[in-house]
């Protein structure tokens, strides 16, 4: 790899123990992709929930946070995903102290370093969304693949220590989806029936993603007609990069670097028709009309602002089954925002739980599962749907307004 003459002495220690390891790791990484020099990147997001960080990753944290303020602080901005404890609610869901101190010393030391403890999976909504062709360093897939795709910047899916050594140097391997080349379209898709709500949009993603397969290919899709939200474009994004390890997509017409199919090279690329036979078949495998449900879970991605006056609203008037649980994750500015405005005041009203700067399946949900006797679950992500079965759970999926009557109900209403 090339490096220039400022990498070259942050490689030799002259800049610090931090920013030698970070040149180090990327260097390693980079080789591994067969990058041929380190891009600058304007801002990095990292996934560092002490459940996936364990006492080792919080300990590289903590001895890169304790040499000087001049060496160690990061060199862009740098942003956190979901935590996995919310520290002002963690005893209810039957965390550990052991947890919440792990999570304490994590924030420490990542504040020590200079990152922005935004804790949040929808960055590109709340915080400082990148342009096009803005080269990044994200580690979230979801925040990947809506950034990649809808914003038209360019990210590859960065491991904890790979995006925390983007922080350190403003830099990552030039490898994947920084190069135009893996930008273009791989695979073909044409959809006959358009998702009409965010759970439709979400099983279309896990259709697309599942017959992708691969973080290689690159999917474009004709047949929709109708510009989605963001909320929308969300949801389908995260259980795309869920069931497919897919990092962009194109939607001709919609996505910013698809304007045509010609603009993404996909006229070359026979056509695979989206059925709704095959909708059904991945919805078939989440069922359960009927069935008495544990927890009703709203996360994975993080709820918007509007999507908390979607839930407030839906519970209006209503009370959660005594039996089951209802609980909705959301990023910390969303839940001020959503304080101000009295949405969570509303959920909380009517027995669910609003949890913040957290996500589900990052915040121990084997255990907290365990602790509470939770065992059949539903949601309207289908990407939860899609993690959570390796956690003991029996995981369906519905609507939003399926759900909300589900939590009341205590049992899953079609």
């Amino acid at each position: 790899m090339k490096l220039t003459d400022e990498e070259e002495a942050m490689l030799a220690g002259a800049m610090g123990e931090p920013r030698r390891w970070a040149v180090d790791h990327m260097m390693k990484v980079g080789r591994m992709f067969d990058a041929q020099d380190l891009v600058p990147v304007s801002q990095a997001h990292m996934m560092a929930d002490p459940e996936s960080l364990g006492e080792a990753g919080v300990a590289l944290l903590e001895r890169l946070a304790s040499h000087d303020e001049a060496e160690r602080r990061v060199a862009v901005p740098m942003l956190t995903d979901p935590r996995g404890v919310d520290l002002n609610h963690y005893r209810p869901l039957g965390q550990t102290e052991a947890m919440a101190d792990l999570e304490r010393r994590t924030i420490a030391a990542c504040e020590r370093l200079g990152i922005l403890m935004t804790d949040t999976c929808i960055n590109y909504q709340t915080i400082m969304p990148p342009l096009a062709g803005d080269h990044v360093a994200y580690g979230d897939t979801g925040v990947v693949i809506y950034s990649n795709s809808v914003l038209g910047a360019r990210s590859n899916f960065e491991g904890g220590p790979s995006a925390l050594a983007a922080g350190l140097t403003g830099r990552t391997p030039r490898y994947g989806l920084h190069l135009d080349a893996h930008r273009r379209a791989t695979r073909r898709y044409v959809v006959r029936s358009e998702p009409r709500e965010l759970t439709e949009w979400g099983v279309l993603g896990a259709v697309v993603g599942r017959l992708c397969g691969s973080y290689w290919e690159v999917p474009v899709i004709e047949g929709i007609s109708r510009v989605p939200t963001s909320d929308e474009m969300k949801h389908f994004g995260a259980a795309m990069a869920s069931w497919g390890s897919t990092p962009l997509f194109h939607i001709v017409g919609i996505t910013p670097e698809a304007p045509t199919l010609a603009a993404v090279d996909g006229e070359r690329l026979a056509a695979v028709e989206v059925t709704d036979d095959d909708l059904a078949d991945l919805r078939s495998a989440f069922g359960g009309a009927g069935d008495a449900v544990d927890v009703v879970v709203f996360a994975a991605p993080q709820l918007s602002l509007v999507e908390m006056q979607m839930v407030a609203d839906r519970l209006a008037g209503q009370r959660v089954h005594q039996d089951t649980s209802l609980v909705v994750c959301t990023s910390p500015g969303v839940y001020a925002d959503a304080t101000r405005m009295g949405h969570v005041a509303r959920i909380e009203a009517a027995g669910g739980t609003v949890l913040s700067g957290t996500c589900f399946y990052q915040q121990y949900a084997r255990e907290i599962g365990e602790a509470n006797g939770w065992r059949r679950l539903l949601s309207n992500s289908a990407k939860i749907v899609n993690i959570l079965g390796g956690y003991g759970y029996e995981p369906a999926l519905a609507s939003m307004d399926a759900c909300v009557a589900s939590a009341v109900a205590g049992r899953i209403v079609a």
